[in-house]
């Protein structure tokens, strides 16, 4: 089976080949771990998560083929899921109540990324919502409280996200915005990940953190404060359960840390 593409049509792409590809992306070699070594020597193999990749930009080639009547189906979706890569289980970054604290304190060269920021940690808004946001989105429900009425920029659903009082501490002065004005005209996410990098290292704080981070802090302080996990995927917008529960895995790992520090006190 031919796997560099030459002379390779979709129709070809069948599910014994897309079998074949991901028993290949087992043994395929990462070129870019040979940079600066000898041309005879050979680099490492593909990461879980680069074979996830390749897998994944495979079959959303087919689906867009099957969309464009090129193809009858993805013969991707064929494979069982232990014939194809799985997704690698990433360690979610984010950031502690203290550390939030911290950056509440510090002062940040772009004062809208540290107020958008820090809504998106107590509302759980992506980046792309979070910079969508109008004034009108935000309006009062029949019990008095604020609620955010938007459009997922990511599913293009319609949505309705209750928002606690310590969210709305971070929204912008008004003055005279009308309704329909963006309450965080930001820049892209690169320029706003940039001004984040600065503001969180002059906070004290080691990790690597990119606007993304704040939805993650969202999710781990709920399960931390004892929302149950259904509420929290509500809240989040998640359309499958899996997804928070690698949120309450890294809670359970954070227990498991903090009872292993008695271990040994008494010896």
């Amino acid at each position: 089976i031919l796997y560099k593409g030459d002379g390779l049509t979709f129709r070809s792409v069948t599910r014994e080949y897309c079998c074949g590809f991901s028993e290949y992306l087992l043994t395929a070699e990462n070129l870019s771990s040979r940079r600066g070594i000898a041309a005879s020597a050979k680099g490492s193999l593909l990461s879980k998560g680069s074979r996830y990749g390749y897998s994944r930009a495979l079959s959303i080639v087919l689906n867009c083929a099957v969309q464009d009547g090129i193809i009858p189906d993805n013969p991707m979706k064929k494979l069982t899921r232990f014939e194809r890569p799985k997704r690698p289980e990433s360690d979610r970054e984010y950031l502690g109540l203290e550390e939030i604290r911290a950056l509440v304190k510090t002062e940040c060269v772009k004062p809208l990324v540290k107020s958008a920021f820090l809504f998106s940690c107590f509302s759980g808004l992506r980046f792309s919502d979070v910079k969508a946001l109008r004034w009108d989105d935000i309006q009062t429900d029949h019990e008095g409280r604020k609620q955010i009425c938007f459009t997922q920029q990511k599913t293009k659903k319609k949505e309705y996200l209750q928002v606690s009082d310590e969210a709305l501490k971070f929204l912008p002065e008004r003055g005279a915005a009308m309704g329909e004005d963006i309450i965080y005209p930001l820049s892209s996410s690169g320029f706003t990940n940039q001004a984040l990098k600065s503001w969180v290292l002059a906070a004290g704080i080691k990790k690597r953190v990119t606007f993304h981070v704040a939805r993650h802090t969202n999710a781990t302080l709920l399960l931390s404060l004892g929302v149950p996990i259904e509420t929290v995927s509500k809240l989040l917008g998640h359309a499958d359960m899996k997804t928070t529960q690698i949120y309450a895995k890294v809670i359970d790992k954070n227990k498991r840390e903090a009872v292993s520090k008695l271990d040994g006190l008494t010896d």
